[in-house]
């Protein structure tokens, strides 16, 4: 809780039971304890202690009945009570502002008002990588719904007010509650904005940074090259190791249907050839018996 938060809720208290507005300026994302300085000491349940919400003045929520939250609020999750019976809003959002009511039986209403400054590109899918530049809306969004001229401003790093053109800017102006800025592209160098809200005593109430993070463009063409080629090569490998593989099936399977064939065995089909020799000299009258010869002889 921040100095101010506490000097406010001291006053509150000094003053129990007189109406009073008690604001209060938060960012997104952070913590705020709204005090309650209506409700009493004695009562460590805050069984008679309520609390109200109004984005504006048309419609009202029930944040807290009785001492407790009400499970159908939006924003229930989030919230809950301390033993002096403040509400404790955690990780706030753009939606949470507006005006929040603390109520205690028959006593005096106790109003906080919740405003909440946001710092969002514009719109909001621009991409500062692809066109150089992006434009900044800077909004505080708050019960009233309604700011003075020059109440919101930009500053850079150094702390100087951005007015007008320069070099790396434009500022747009100021409408009601928004405040835009364009930012461009600088090479080698990325700034931080800073939006503030001032009041009227130009003290700041609260501010928000926004650095764009700005990329050279022939940086990324550089990296979708390198990735092109490093994907060619890998389809190519993959292609060459899938015929590689299919080669060597083929190969197998030619193998495997290939007949075997011994070169020392002899064919089956052979033809035999029976020869008789007979000696024609000897006397017919004298038998003899001449052995019968047979030669074998295989043709291929």
């Amino acid at each position: 809780m921040s100095l101010l938060e506490l000097f406010l809720i001291f006053v509150l208290q000094l003053e129990a039971g007189v109406s009073g507005v008690l604001p209060l300026y938060k960012v997104p994302g952070h913590d705020v304890t709204l005090p309650c300085a209506s409700a009493s000491s004695s009562d460590t349940t805050c069984s008679m202690v309520s609390w109200l919400y109004n984005r504006d003045r048309s419609q009202t929520f029930s944040e807290v009945a009785n001492g407790n939250v009400v499970k159908s609020s939006a924003r229930a999750a989030r919230l809950s009570l301390d033993t002096s019976c403040s509400l404790v809003l955690n990780n706030i959002t753009a939606e949470d502002a507006g005006r929040y009511t603390c109520r205690q039986d028959t006593d005096q209403d106790v109003w906080i008002h919740l405003d909440v400054l946001t710092i969002s590109p514009s719109p909001p899918d621009a991409d500062p990588k692809r066109d150089g530049e992006v434009t900044l809306e800077c909004s505080l969004l708050r019960y009233s719904g309604s700011c003075q001229q020059n109440i919101i401003r930009w500053v850079d790093e150094t702390g100087t007010v951005l007015l007008g053109e320069g070099v790396g800017y434009k500022f747009l102006g100021q409408m009601n509650c928004v405040s835009v800025l364009t930012v461009k592209h600088q090479s080698g160098h990325n700034r931080r904005y800073s939006c503030q809200f001032v009041n009227k005593e130009n003290n700041v109430e609260i501010e928000a940074d926004y650095t764009p993070v700005f990329t050279d463009p022939t940086f990324d063409q550089t990296y979708i090259i390198i990735g092109a080629v490093v994907g060619v090569v890998i389809v190519l490998v993959v292609i060459a190791v899938v015929l590689i593989k299919y080669r060597k099936r083929a190969k197998v399977i030619e193998d495997v249907q290939k007949p075997t064939q011994h070169p020392d065995e002899l064919e089956s089909n052979l033809t035999y050839v029976t020869v008789s020799h007979a000696n024609q000299q000897a006397s017919p009258k004298k038998k003899v018996k001449e052995e019968e010869q047979v030669t074998y002889s295989a043709v291929k």
